[in-house]
């Protein structure tokens, strides 16, 4: 069945500097839209004025509605809110940055694509306007993603996306405290594919994403999504046995034919220093398991939503 009823979903976090080229443009896709389109705006507990102009050039507009969390959450989060708010109207979901990083004006392409039988179509990011070091950590970072990941993780691929419906109702099953949307979102299966894009530059403002926040949401995609991690500790164990086995027969070999035996300060400090560090890696990387168990155990919701705003129109405090 063709796509009909779309909402383009965009978290904003101190983004009142590209706020109005982003309503701007919103308001162009859904004028030049041969599809029924509405626009859920989240604001991520800004501490700008973004929730101010949010508020003022949305009431009224039946075209859009908006959601103010209590406090920033992080983008996951916000994405999650957002999800969450799903309409019984609505056939697929079309998710942006707002920062305009990822253009709104390809909605027809996505479009078409999930009109050919596609319940996810994701953005492939071509040509980043990022630094050269930036550009090769990332990649570098899908490619182990993808190689030591449970289920497909496609290569370059953010959260920038179009949706089913099917797809939205099966991830707002997933009450995960460590959000990795776009790992979620291939996690579900069904029939995805790809439409590769330039990422442009930011319009305005900076990235909100710190060195480690990034580092954060890296560690979410692999530690929520692979089990080699927790594996790898058995390997690195029995590749330690192994090692001083052989060790143990060289030492046993030379007392019995040569007579000596092996001396070293050196070698056994390098041993217990090698140990050592082999042992706390090990116990850091089991932690990253318990701290998800930590956060997940207490229950907590996802995030708190302060006021909505749905079709132009204030609604009660939640």
């Amino acid at each position: 069945m063709p796509v009909s009823n779309i909402t383009i979903i965009a978290p904003l976090y101190n983004e009142a500097e590209v706020f109005a080229e982003l309503k701007q443009r919103l308001d162009a896709v859904i004028a030049s839209s041969s599809q029924n389109v509405q626009v859920l705006l989240i604001d991520d507990g800004s501490t700008d004025n973004t929730a101010m102009l949010m508020e003022e050039a949305i009431t009224g507009n039946e075209n859009y509605s908006c959601i103010f969390l209590s406090k920033n959450f992080g983008h996951g989060m916000a994405l999650t809110a957002g999800l969450a708010e799903l309409s019984n109207n609505t056939d697929a979901v079309f998710i942006i940055d707002g920062d305009l990083q990822d253009p709104p004006e390809l909605l027809p392409q996505f479009i078409n694509k999930m009109n050919e039988g596609y319940d996810v179509v994701y953005g492939i990011r071509n040509n980043r306007k990022e630094s050269f070091l930036k550009k090769a950590a990332y990649k570098l970072y899908y490619r182990l993603q993808e190689k030591i990941s449970g289920s497909p993780m496609p290569l370059d691929a953010g959260d920038f996306s179009l949706i089913s419906k099917r797809v939205v109702k099966q991830m707002n099953r997933m009450p995960e405290q460590s959000r990795y949307v776009r790992g979620l979102r291939s996690w579900v299966g069904f029939k995805q594919t790809g439409i590769v894009y330039s990422r442009e530059e930011r319009h305005g403002g900076r990235s909100k994403y710190s060195l480690w926040q990034l580092i954060k949401l890296g560690f979410n995609g692999i530690f929520n999504f692979s089990e080699l991690p927790i594996r790898f500790i058995g390997i690195v164990g029995l590749l330690s046995v192994l090692l001083s086995l052989v060790y143990l027969g060289v030492v046993v070999y030379d007392k019995l034919v040569h007579g000596t035996v092996p001396k070293g300060f050196t070698a056994l400090i390098f041993a217990i220093v090698l140990f050592s560090g082999v042992q706390l890696l090990s116990l850091g990387l089991i932690g990253e398991y318990v701290l998800r168990i930590f956060f997940q155990v207490k229950q907590r919701p996802l995030f708190i939503i302060k006021s909505k705003i749905t079709k132009g129109k204030p609604a009660d405090e939640e």
